[in-house]
């Protein structure tokens, strides 16, 4: 896996770049900070802040920031068969707004620190695990935003925070927030295309971690309550027993 760059890029004072005769590798290019302008393919795009910009092999590319104006971005370009691949099983869109997660830009930064240092320290096989969860986490943050994913992208955040923060006591207003959205409004969008509240949503997440720490690991039924979410054994027992129409207890023994 060829990675020929991996930075982070901020200009002040104008920039300009183009490749007339085609890119040379893939670039992944995602605005963090202020704005620029692109060319791709001869189509103009103004980029913001959380536009994410893909480039392949052979593209017209060129990018301009102007005087007085201000561009942070991190930047990558690469080559090899596995992105070959990847890039061909989905619509690579030249330009999508995404969020602009922290662990998204943690797996760049992490790359970009790996890049530095001298070619005799490099992990190749780190570089390229990187590389592959950088990209399927970019694939991931494209298809959230897509109407194909079947719910509104608005319910698809409240979704991932939910997915994320399940585990841990969170409030509907957290989540309502998170998307953006008053409560009333969070709360009917999310049942409405979901089918289900985001307190079931949350459940069923628990559930199936309580399911796993039964099936694999020896904690007790009391630790795997809290572990997972639920705060009481005794309210667990509850909601699994309503779900799976027997204790939790029972539920294990069946396993062993």
């Amino acid at each position: 896996m060829n990675i020929h760059f991996c930075n982070y890029s901020f200009h002040t004072k104008g920039y300009h770049s183009q490749y007339k005769s085609g890119y040379p590798m893939y670039l992944f290019r995602l605005q963090t900070e202020g704005s620029c302008e692109a060319v791709v393919k001869g189509k103009k795009h103004v980029l913001k802040k959380g536009d994410l910009l893909l480039i392949k092999p052979g593209d017209h590319y060129e990018l301009l920031v102007n005087e007085g104006q201000s561009s942070g971005d991190y930047n990558l370009g690469c080559a090899c068969s596995w992105i070959d691949s990847w890039w061909d099983r989905s619509e690579k869109p030249e330009v999508t707004q995404i969020e602009l997660d922290e662990k998204l830009l943690f797996l760049w930064r992490h790359l970009m620190i790996e890049k530095r240092r001298p070619l005799i320290s490099q992990n190749e096989e780190l570089n390229c695990y990187l590389l592959k969860a950088l990209c399927l986490s970019l694939e991931r943050a494209v298809i959230d935003t897509e109407p194909v994913f079947h719910h509104p992208y608005p319910v698809v955040r409240m979704m991932r925070y939910i997915e994320e923060h399940a585990m841990n006591a969170f409030k509907v207003e957290d989540i309502a927030r998170h998307a953006g959205l008053s409560l009333s409004r969070a709360v009917h969008l999310f049942k409405n295309s979901v089918g289900k509240t985001m307190v079931e949503y949350a459940q069923e997440i628990r559930l199936t971690a309580a399911i796993e720490r039964m099936r694999y690991t020896s904690m007790t039924l009391e630790q795997i309550a809290v572990d997972c979410g639920f705060g009481t054994y005794p309210y667990f027992h509850r909601v699994f027993k309503r779900k799976y129409g027997m204790a939790p207890g029972a539920y294990r023994k069946m396993l062993d």
